[in-house]
């Protein structure tokens, strides 16, 4: 094979599955997408008629592709960072893919084994949901997002059922490419069709359950480049209040604003001492049956003897620390509930804690505000009003299935996301954001109110389907009811229990891979 089939079979799988992203992607080619890659490495990495090449650096091409088309839009907010996030993400699943090769030939001598690519994938996936350099933007269960009737067994499974789903129809073709058999045809049917038929029924025979809750989203539409942290407070409480107003009736329980609506740098030990506060809490005077639910960039003092902890900044002319949030307030006539974001956005607004790259703790691009890594909550806490709990996710924390299970399991009956989509333009990036939402309704069975700062704020029912959402980049507020439900499902019970049992496997081949070839290396001598 010629180097340049070699190159423009990698190239045609990085094409064939950013083909298949969401928004605007054609999701069933992500059933094919990784028949390109699957024959390279079996031609590569077999023993008796191997091919020259590297199946590390041919996939690397492919998943730079996939990488760079899907998630160029990150590109408005940091250039640099962009391009060190595209090849950094490059590398680690070329190295998942590598490790597959490398296992799967020394195992199995290359000629079986293909679900090791199952089992490594799913687990780098879990990693990628819960280390430092966190980023499951590309987790390929999300390929679904705009396909959603396709997967409502997601409330049993979670993404890592859509992943699975993917990977096991690509080697099942690849099967079917390299031999032709009866057997693999009948196999991948069934693999295609009796979990979409089953998602349907699901669909189809699913009505939203609990309570009515009305509900008032807002969109201020601020820009976050040219506005956002130029206007002062009062400005910024009429682009807010002036179209939520008309909107509240007597039934009206919860205003929701987005993603760092508020930025008077708000100490937490003096909240009621700003103009925002003040402002938030005459509305709920005039409106004494709403709460209001508010985005706010937050600081604290750190305590004394917590000095050392990654998070605090130390005050220029004063050896004093503060903590900075990334904050989601809840107003009432009476009282201030907050939950501090926890899954931060890394280089924006945290930055590795490990023990070799501390020395860049304060380089964090924390968009809009102060330099360094924020401080965050612990727990997922929900927010309380009106006998309903709310899981408030702020921005890129709606990516997490697992962890936003833990707002359910802690009484959430609803969730609200607020983000700030605005740094990223008219690109690909806030559809997508908003396309993920739908998918931790139907894992949660959880309605969904969205406040976006520039667009697309909404409704999204159980179902996954967006019921009323906004258009893009106009001030606004939209106005609906959601049900409020307490039930839990599968995947809120039990969680990544896919991931989790990929992980163990994962443990379990490098181990017997290290045996064998140790073992090898004694019965050569």
């Amino acid at each position: 094979m010629k180097t340049i089939t070699k190159v423009g079979l990698a190239v045609l799988s990085g094409l064939l599955i950013a083909a298949a992203w969401p928004v605007r992607g054609l999701a069933p080619l992500a059933f094919v997408a990784f028949v390109p890659l699957l024959y390279l490495q079996d031609r590569i990495g077999d023993n008796e008629n191997p091919e020259k090449g590297s199946v590390f650096w041919l996939s690397f091409i492919a998943f730079l592709i996939w990488n760079g088309l899907t998630t160029w839009w990150v590109w408005k907010t940091t250039a640099v960072g962009t391009i060190g996030m595209i090849v950094l993400n490059s590398l680690f699943m070329t190295t998942v893919f590598w490790a597959y090769h490398f296992v799967k030939t020394h195992l199995y001598d290359n000629k079986k084994g293909y679900y090791i690519l199952i089992i490594f994938v799913l687990a780098f996936e879990y990693l990628h949901l819960h280390w430092q350099l966190n980023w499951p933007w590309l987790n390929l269960g999300n390929v679904f997002s705009h396909y959603h009737t396709w997967v409502q067994w997601y409330s049993i499974t979670g993404i890592a059922g859509g992943t699975l789903w993917v990977l096991a129809a690509n080697i099942l073709c690849y099967k079917l490419l390299k031999n032709y058999n009866k057997k693999y045809v009948i196999s991948l049917i069934y693999l295609l069709f009796i979990p979409l038929i089953i998602s349907k029924i699901q669909y189809f025979s699913y009505s939203d359950q609990g309570d009515d809750v009305e509900i008032i989203v807002v969109q201020p539409n601020l820009d976050p480049y040219t506005e956002e942290f130029t206007l002062n407070a009062r400005q910024i409480m009429e682009r807010n209040l002036s179209v939520a107003e008309p909107l509240v009736t007597e039934n009206t329980r919860f205003v929701v604003s987005p993603e760092s609506a508020i930025q008077e740098d708000v100490w937490l030990e003096r909240m009621d001492k700003y103009y925002s506060i003040r402002e938030l809490r005459n509305f709920i005077g005039r409106h004494p049956q709403t709460c209001y639910v508010i985005g706010i960039s937050t600081l604290g003092e750190v305590p004394e003897g917590a000095e050392s902890d990654f998070a605090a900044r130390k005050f220029i002319n004063v050896d004093k620390y503060f903590y900075a949030y990334n904050t989601a307030t809840l107003i009432t006539k009476d009282s201030i509930q907050l939950y501090h974001k926890s899954r931060l956005t890394p280089g924006a607004e945290a930055m590795p804690s490990w023990w070799f790259l501390r020395m860049l703790k304060d380089k964090a691009l924390d968009l809009g505000g102060t330099v360094g890594t924020l401080k965050k909550d612990t727990v997922a806490r929900t927010l309380s009003f009106d006998n309903h709990k709310v899981g408030t996710l702020i921005c890129y924390e709606s990516a997490f299935g697992e962890y936003v299970t833990e707002f359910v399991k802690n009484g959430a009956d609803m969730l609200f996301v607020i983000t700030n989509d605005g740094w990223w333009g008219n690109s690909p990036g806030h559809r997508q954001h908003l396309e993920f939402s739908k998918l931790r309704a139907i894992e949660t069975r959880r309605s969904v109110a969205r406040s976006a700062n520039t667009g697309i704020s909404g409704f999204i029912n159980q179902r996954g389907d967006i019921i009323q959402q906004s258009k893009y980049w106009e001030q606004t507020a939209l106005r609906n009811t959601l049900k409020a439900n307490d039930k839990l499902t599968f995947y809120v019970r039990y969680g990544d229990y896919i991931y989790k049992s990929a992980v163990f496997l994962t443990a379990l081949l490098v181990a017997m891979t290290i045996v064998k070839l140790i073992l090898g290396k004694q019965w050569k001598h």
